[in-house]
C-alpha cells in the first residue's frame, strides 16, 4: 500500500444526462441528475483510496455548501485532506452534459476561488510520501512547489498531468519523472498522434517518462532511459463492457498509471494498467465499480 500526494483541484460536479445532446436553443428534460465531488486531482485520489491505498488531497477549498459536500466525501472515502486551505467563496463548479446515447461529457466549468499557492504545499511533510503527483496548472505556483519538493525529496517520483495547453507549461516538464499529456494537448500543439507529441517533447524532458493517452486507441509512452528503444510503446484501449460514462476516465488512467508505477511495474506494465482501468471506468458512473473490479 502506497502513500501518495495529490496536488490540484476539487470542484463539484453537477451532472445532467440526456438522451441526446441538445442542439442550440433546444429545451431538454434531463433523465437523471447528480451532484458529486469532481477535479482531476481529487478524482484520482478517490480511485487510488478505492483501490486500497493511503491519498492525500492538496487543492484549494471553499466554505460553501459545496465545500462541506467535498469534505464529507473525502472524509467518506478515507482520504487525509489536513492540509486543504478553505476559504470563503464558492466552490469550483463544472456543469456537465452526460450524452446517454455514447457516454460522452460536454463541460462548462466556473470558478471565482484562487488557485492554490505555493506556500500551502510547502506546510506539507513531503518526504513521508511514496509518489507526488501534481495538475499542470498556475505554471508559476506549481514550479515553486516542484522546486521544493525537489530539495526536500530523496527519490520520491514526481509525475504532472498535461491537460490543457498553458502559457509557461513546458518550465514544468525538467521536474517531472512521469508526465502524462492528454489528446486534446497534443491537438493544440498540432500533433495528430500521441507518437508524433512525445516524440516532439523528449528533448524537454530527457530523464521522464512521456504518456499520451489516446481514448479508444489507446496509450503510448516513452521510457526515461536513452537507451531503451526510440519508438514509442503502445497499449490498446481496453472495454469490458458498453460506455456508459467517459466522466473521469483520463482521471482513471492517470490513476492506474502512477499506481502501477509506485508498486514496481514496468512502464510498460503500467500504461496496461492504465488503459484497463480507464476502460472498466467508461463502463459506469462514479469509481465505486473500478474498486469492484479490482477485488474480481
Amino acid at each position: 500500500m502506497s502513500l501518495f500526494l495529490l496536488t490540484g483541484i476539487a470542484t463539484l460536479d453537477i451532472v445532467n444526462t440526456v438522451d441526446h445532446y441538445p442542439a442550440e436553443d433546444e429545451e431538454l428534460r434531463a433523465s437523471a441528475s447528480r451532484h458529486s465531488p469532481g477535479g482531476n486531482a481529487l478524482n484520482a485520489a478517490r480511485i487510488l483510496a478505492g483501490l486500497g491505498h493511503r491519498t492525500e488531497l492538496l487543492a484549494h477549498l471553499a466554505d460553501d455548501p459545496g465545500g462541506k459536500h467535498i469534505l464529507a466525501t473525502l472524509d467518506a472515502d478515507g482520504i487525509d485532506h489536513a492540509h486543504c486551505p478553505c476559504a470563503s467563496g464558492t466552490t469550483p463548479t463544472s456543469y456537465i452534459t452526460l450524452n446517454a446515447i455514447n457516454g460522452s461529457r460536454t463541460i462548462v466549468h466556473y470558478r471565482e476561488l484562487p488557485e492554490l499557492s505555493s506556500h500551502h504545499f510547502k506546510a506539507l511533510p513531503i518526504e513521508r510520501f511514496d509518489w507526488l503527483h501534481f495538475e499542470g496548472r498556475n505554471v508559476p505556483e506549481t514550479n515553486n512547489m516542484l522546486r521544493h519538493a525537489r530539495g526536500r525529496l530523496l527519490d520520491q517520483p514526481i509525475s504532472i498531468e498535461i491537460e490543457k495547453p498553458r502559457p509557461g507549461l513546458d518550465q514544468l516538464f525538467p521536474q517531472a519523472d512521469v508526465l502524462i499529456f492528454s489528446r486534446a494537448y497534443a491537438l493544440a500543439l498540432g500533433h495528430t498522434c500521441a507518437s508524433e507529441l512525445l516524440t516532439a517533447l523528449r528533448p524537454l524532458a530527457p530523464r521522464a517518462a512521456l504518456v499520451c493517452a489516446w481514448g479508444e486507441d489507446g496509450a503510448w509512452a516513452l521510457a526515461a532511459d536513452r537507451r531503451a528503444p526510440a519508438e514509442a510503446i503502445h497499449a490498446s484501449a481496453v472495454r469490458s463492457g458498453p460506455v456508459v460514462d467517459t466522466l473521469g476516465a483520463g482521471d482513471a488512467f492517470n490513476a492506474g498509471l502512477i499506481e502501477a508505477l509506485a508498486t514496481g511495474s514496468t512502464l510498460d506494465e503500467a500504461l496496461r494498467r492504465a488503459v484497463t482501468l480507464a476502460g472498466r471506468k467508461v463502463t459506469g458512473q462514479g469509481f465505486s465499480h473500478l474498486a469492484d473490479g479490482a477485488r474480481a
